[in-house]
């Protein structure tokens, strides 16, 4: 057992001595609150060796890559089988290895001695390398890299693997908008819809799409088997998109109102980007039709887009934010916008925060409602991802126990933890910004901060 108290062990640098005294140490023999503890600072150290994987890596694959030897060798050939076979992996598992651990130790200073002190995880500095690569590729200007690598690192304190990628990808955005138009439009010529067979009367449909597209099917498809489910229904078959007597819709095409210096680099339209334009429409029209059923906190399922009025006018181009995707184009954020119903946030100038919507028993009033799924979007538990429509508009203080039905005491919560926070042990602390504190039955604070109404939730 060590002579340390855990508390001590986790509060210490990552490195040699502090993991001898952990590896002497039984978890089984702390109490459950140092059980906690004990897991966080082996996260600490396997941070800090993964820092030294990455100079290992590099120290075998070298710091830059091999030339291609032709037919018979691709770059990095050797080093990527010889990583490979020892460690296990996959070769093209191997050599994304090799790109981010040169990612980092030549370009990412920062972000290597945050890992290393354990202040992130590997999975968070994996993302941070793989999303600045484009960058780098690019020629970045240095005192934006470090601006992005730094800004990265400070997020990924409170957030996910995931939740920092998108941080990343949305500076990026907003550094080269104009570049990021481009990049976009030529990204979505490549949307198309495959059919595959699959064994035991099976098929595969594969659906690339733009952002907007693919949220659309997969709100519909979400939608559906909801309602299915409320009903009772365990097996459904396709039904008809139109009623008798109803005329088609004209297909969208993301592709038709596109600014000149866009729609020069575009080639014109295939039957696999027509299929994939259709299959998004026909998910569109049952989403009209059904916008009377099932509800989502008083309102239909919907496409909820965030642009600041200079964009929405022509008078910037700065990217729009798609609910539960992220950063989308100008250009096609305004096209999304033409034919939109808009509701007026007002935030923070500072920080961004929703500080007022518009306009107290126990079911808030529609007004309310809004507010608190427009300032959330998501389930306000640490790190879950369970988007607004899907959630409970949760009392923090419950209102038997004097809590008011106010912006101040209501927020978003899945089921699951919402059930955690009534019946699991988990006390909840919530502020008028959104920001909120979590205790766990272990007494472990988690805090939630405010979500921009102008960032990815």
């Amino acid at each position: 057992m060590s002579t340390q108290p855990i508390r001590d062990l986790l509060e210490h640098s990552p490195g040699i001595a502090v993991l001898v005294e952990l590896v002497a140490i039984d978890p089984n023999t702390l109490d459950a609150a140092e059980r906690v503890d004990y897991l966080a600072a082996l996260e600490r150290q396997s941070g800090w060796l993964q820092a030294l994987m990455q100079v290992a890596i590099v120290a075998v694959a070298g710091n830059e890559p091999t030339p291609d030897r032709g037919k018979y060798s691709d770059v990095d050939d050797p080093q990527r089988e010889e990583i490979a076979s020892t460690l296990n992996l996959a070769p093209v598992t191997a050599q994304s290895r090799i790109d981010v651990a040169r990612v980092l130790t030549q370009h990412l200073p920062a972000t290597c001695a945050a890992l290393a002190n354990g202040e992130i995880s590997s999975a968070q500095a994996t993302v941070i390398a793989k999303e600045s690569t484009t960058l780098l590729r690019r020629g970045i200007d240095p005192d934006q890299l470090k601006y992005l690598e730094n800004t990265a690192i400070a997020f990924a304190e409170f957030h996910t693997p995931a939740q920092v990628a998108n941080k990343v990808r949305s500076i990026v955005a907003k550094m080269e908008p104009a570049e990021f138009e481009v990049k976009a439009a030529q990204a979505a010529q490549a949307r198309r819809v495959t059919l595959t067979p699959q064994p035991n009367g099976m098929a595969q449909i594969l659906a690339l799409l733009p952002a907007a597209e693919a949220q659309t099917v997969w709100l519909a498809i979400d939608k559906l088997a909801r309602a299915n489910r409320e009903r009772g229904v365990a097996n459904f078959g396709p039904s008809s998109a139109n009623s008798p007597g109803e005329h088609s819709k004209e297909i969208y095409s993301p592709a038709t109102h596109l600014p000149e210096f866009i729609s020069a680099n575009i080639e014109p339209l295939t039957l696999d980007q027509l299929r994939a334009d259709a299959l998004a429409a026909i998910a569109e029209r049952f989403l009209a039709l059904s916008s009377d059923e099932n509800l989502a906190h008083g309102r239909p399922v919907t496409l909820n887009l965030t642009l600041d009025l200079p964009t929405l006018l022509g008078l910037n181009e700065n990217p729009g934010i798609l609910a539960g995707y992220g950063e989308i184009p100008a250009s096609a954020a305004r096209l999304l916008a033409s034919d939109a119903k808009w509701r007026r946030f007002i935030t923070d100038p500072l920080t961004g925060n929703l500080l007022d919507y518009g306009r107290t028993s126990y079911d808030p009033p529609q007004a309310l409602v809004d507010f608190v799924v427009a300032r959330d979007r998501r389930c306000r538990f640490p790190g879950c991802r369970q988007p607004a429509r899907v959630c409970d508009i949760d009392h923090a203080i419950a209102w038997e126990e004097g809590g008011k039905t106010s912006k101040e005491n209501l927020g978003l919560l899945c089921r699951r933890h919402h059930r955690m926070k009534t019946h699991g042990g988990w006390n909840l602390i919530s502020f008028e910004d959104g920001s909120c504190e979590w205790t766990s039955p272990e007494g472990k604070v988690f805090r939630v901060q405010a979500r921009r109404i102008d960032e990815v939730a």
